[in-house]
C-alpha cells in the first residue's frame, strides 16, 4: 500500500484522543482525520470540530463499513481496546494503538494470534518515549559503549497529584508501564524479575493510595534497574533517567526553558504535565506511524512488544501486593514477530 494522503480514523475522542486529533491535522504531515469513532455525541462532535470534514460514528464497524479510514488510531482507555483491535485487524488496517495493547498478558496474546492470523504485522503500539529526542539519544550512547559497559538504570516518574480515580494498581498498569517497555529498550535486554518496596508513605496522598513506591528491575544481561514512581509529589511532572556505566553517568529528563536568577533565588520551570514533557515525542511518534502505514510497514513497538509490557505489569501488580520479587516469564517470541524485525 502506497498513499499520499493517510485518512485516519481516531476512536476515542477524550483527552489523549482530541490531542491526536488536533496533532494530525495540525502537526503530522501527510495525514488527515477523516472518522472520529466515539459513542458519547457531546464529546464526538467537539472532537470533530478539531477536525474539518471529519465524519462521526459511534462504532468502529460503522466507520470501517463506510470506507472511510485508511488507518486507525485507537485512544480508548485499554479495557476497550480489543473490541477495537479485532475486527480492524480483520480490516487489514494499520493501527496506532495507545498503550497499553491490553489490560492482562491473556487478552494481549488474543490480539496477537488475531494479528498473526492476517498475516501481516498491523499493530504499532504508543510507547512513545521511544521517539523522545533525548532518550534516543541515551540509547545509542548506551548501544556505542563509549563509557563502558552500561551497569544500572535509574529512572523517576513523578506527578503532582492524580484524581481519586487513579487506583494503586495504576501505579503499574496506567504509569510503571513506560518504564517496562523504555528501560528493556535502552538496554538492549529484557526484564528478567520485578520487585516493589514502599517507602514512607506521602500524607498529601489520596486516602486510598500506598505510595511512593521503588520498583526494582532485574534485567538478563546484569544491569539492574530502579524506577521511583510517585503521584502525588506536588511541583509538576517529572520523568528522568540516569544510565550508570564503567566510566561515567548519564542523565537525562532535566527541566528545560529560560532560567532565571531573581531576587536570591534561581529558578527553571518544570513541565505541568505530559503533554509539554513528551510534546516532541508524540508529534515524532504519530508522524513515523503515519509515514510507515503509507508505505504498508510499522515503524515502532510492535505488539509483541505490548505483550510483553502486559507480562510485566501483571508480574509488578503481583509484587506490589505480595512484596516479594517475582519472575517475569515470557514464552519464546513468535517467528512471525522475529522475522518482521520486532
Amino acid at each position: 500500500m502506497s498513499i499520499s494522503e493517510l485518512r485516519v480514523g481516531v476512536v476515542g475522542a477524550g483527552m489523549i484522543g482530541a490531542d491526536h486529533i488536533a496533532r494530525l491535522t495540525s502537526t503530522t504531515a501527510g495525514a488527515v482525520v477523516s472518522a472520529v469513532i466515539e459513542p458519547d455525541e457531546a464529546r464526538a462532535a467537539a472532537a470533530a470540530a478539531l477536525a474539518p470534514g471529519a465524519l462521526t460514528y459511534q462504532r468502529v464497524e460503522d466507520a470501517l463499513a463506510a470506507g472511510t479510514m485508511d488507518a486507525v488510531l485507537v485512544a480508548t482507555p485499554g479495557q476497550f481496546h480489543e473490541l477495537v483491535l479485532l475486527p480492524v485487524l480483520e480490516a487489514g488496517l494499520p493501527i496506532l494503538c495507545e498503550k497499553p495493547l491490553a489490560p492482562d498478558p491473556e487478552t494481549s496474546w488474543q490480539i496477537l494470534q488475531a494479528e498473526r492470523k492476517g498475516g501481516r504485522q498491523l499493530i504499532q503500539v504508543g510507547f512513545m518515549r521511544r521517539f523522545d529526542p533525548e532518550y534516543r539519544q541515551l540509547r545509542q550512547f548506551i548501544a556505542e559503549g563509549s563509557a563502558g559497559d552500561l551497569l544500572m538504570l535509574r529512572g523517576v516518574h513523578r506527578n503532582a497529584t492524580v484524581p481519586d480515580s487513579y487506583t494503586q494498581d495504576m501505579l503499574i498498569n496506567d504509569s510503571v508501564v513506560h518504564e517496562f517497555d523504555v528501560i528493556p529498550w535502552l538496554a538492549g535486554a529484557t526484564i528478567r524479575s520485578v520487585e516493589v518496596r514502599y517507602a514512607r508513605r506521602n500524607e498529601l496522598s489520596p486516602a486510598h493510595l500506598r505510595e511512593p513506591i521503588l520498583v526494582v528491575m532485574e534485567l538478563d544481561n546484569g544491569v539492574l534497574v530502579d524506577v521511583e514512581m510517585n503521584v502525588s509529589v506536588q511541583f509538576g511532572y517529572q520523568v528522568a533517567t540516569e544510565a550508570v556505566f564503567q566510566r561515567g553517568v548519564a542523565r537525562i529528563g532535566q527541566p528545560q526553558g529560560m532560567q532565571l536568577w531573581q531576587q536570591g533565588r534561581f529558578q527553571l520551570e518544570e513541565n505541568a504535565s505530559f503533554k509539554s514533557r513528551f510534546r516532541a515525542a508524540f508529534d515524532i511518534e504519530v508522524q513515523s506511524w503515519a509515514d510507515a502505514a503509507r508505505r504498508g510497514t510499522v515503524d515502532g513497538p510492535s505488539a509483541w512488544d505490548g505483550y510483553k509490557v502486559a507480562v510485566a505489569c501483571a508480574a509488578g501488580v503481583e509484587a506490589m501486593k505480595s512484596g516479594r520479587p517475582v519472575e517475569v516469564n515470557l514464552p519464546e517470541t513468535p517467528s512471525f514477530y522475529v522475522a518482521a524485525g520486532a
